[in-house]
């Protein structure tokens, strides 16, 4: 087997988790090149984790990439996923896609022109509780609880909703794209959010605090509370999903108690151990190689985003939100 080589375009926190993940999957894949704008910090990146530094993405495809992990903060994306499909290169993009709805689907769109195999990082799909839960006989799905709480204030960039989207796009929105993944796509939603206690930190002016609710037209709901005032140095992230043979209690995308309520037993504790980095890249590794689609496919990161923005519109303006007409 051939091993796929690969490029890492952005150099900061993000992409150490993908080039570890990348020199996990050993003869499956190898780091040949990074790229970014800041020559001093790329070279330093490559002297550590393997590979060519560049500062030209074509440079870097003419030198030999198969597959390039975009993990450029969504504010810094200028065309450069659609200019590594046209060039044939198949891609992982962090989420959130973009900020903004035209964005995110004309990068979609140049994908699926393309042929390309591209996939977006919702890495909580690879978990094998996840997995477990999808495999398993629940029936339909009532009611998804989750919760999203840190307290930090990240990168500079974070802290500014023109170049972060706030906390629901760029954080909640794991959790948005598992309720669409369970439960398909909501007819409504309805939101509110607020900074109360980052008023008096310069350039801070991200939700700290917020609350979703998804609606069906037939009755399911989901609900999201999110916040970044919680215990700091701990990101709390757990999730209940309440089926009609089934309650799952998760408290991350390995772990979970699987209970049946339908008095047939077999109830499931699942402790599972997989890197969903390593996960994501493999089963990229798989489309590519078979022509299939991947697990989450980039148009996921459309879906998933126009939640987002949906629920920070409601938020904005107060009143529910048919999806329909987003």
């Amino acid at each position: 087997m051939t091993s796929l080589r690969v490029g890492i375009l952005g150099c900061g926190s993000i992409a150490v988790r993908h080039a570890d993940a990348v020199a996990a999957l050993g003869e499956k894949m190898a780091l040949v090149a990074c790229c970014g704008r800041d020559p001093a910090r790329t070279e330093a990146f490559a002297a550590q984790h393997g590979g060519r530094a560049f500062t030209d993405i074509d440079a870097m495809v003419d030198a030999g990439v198969d597959l390039v992990i975009v993990t450029i903060p969504p504010f810094g994306r200028c065309g450069e996923v659609e200019q590594l499909a046209s060039r044939g290169v198949n891609l992982l993009v962090e989420k959130p896609i973009a900020l903004d709805l035209q964005t995110a689907t004309a990068m979609s769109d140049a994908v699926a022109a393309s042929g390309v195999s591209a996939a977006i990082g919702f890495m909580y799909r690879h978990g094998d509780a996840l997995r477990r839960w999808r495999a398993a006989d629940t029936g339909t799905i009532g009611l998804y609880a989750g919760t999203y709480h840190c307290n930090a204030l990240h990168a500079p960039w974070w802290r500014e909703r023109a170049k972060s989207g706030g906390q629901i796009v760029e954080q909640v929105i794991h959790q948005i794209d598992l309720i669409r993944h369970l439960m398909g796509e909501p007819d409504s939603v309805y939101a509110r959010m607020a900074n109360l206690f980052h008023q008096a930190t310069p350039r801070y002016d991200v939700e700290d605090v917020s609350v979703i609710v998804f609606g069906w037209d037939d009755g399911r709901i989901a609900t999201l509370n999110a916040s970044n005032i919680a215990v700091p140095g701990l990101w709390h992230k757990d999730w209940a999903v309440y089926a009609e043979r089934v309650t799952g209690r998760f408290t991350g995308w390995n772990d979970a108690v699987l209970t049946r309520t339908d008095g047939s037993g077999n109830n499931e504790t699942i402790a599972g151990n997989t890197d969903p980095f390593v996960a994501q890249l493999d089963d990229l590794a798989r489309a590519i190689r078979s022509g299939s689609s991947p697990y989450a496919p980039l148009s996921e990161g459309v879906g998933s985003l126009r939640l987002a923005l949906a629920a920070v519109q409601s938020a904005n303006e107060r009143r529910e939100v048919r999806l329909g007409d987003v």
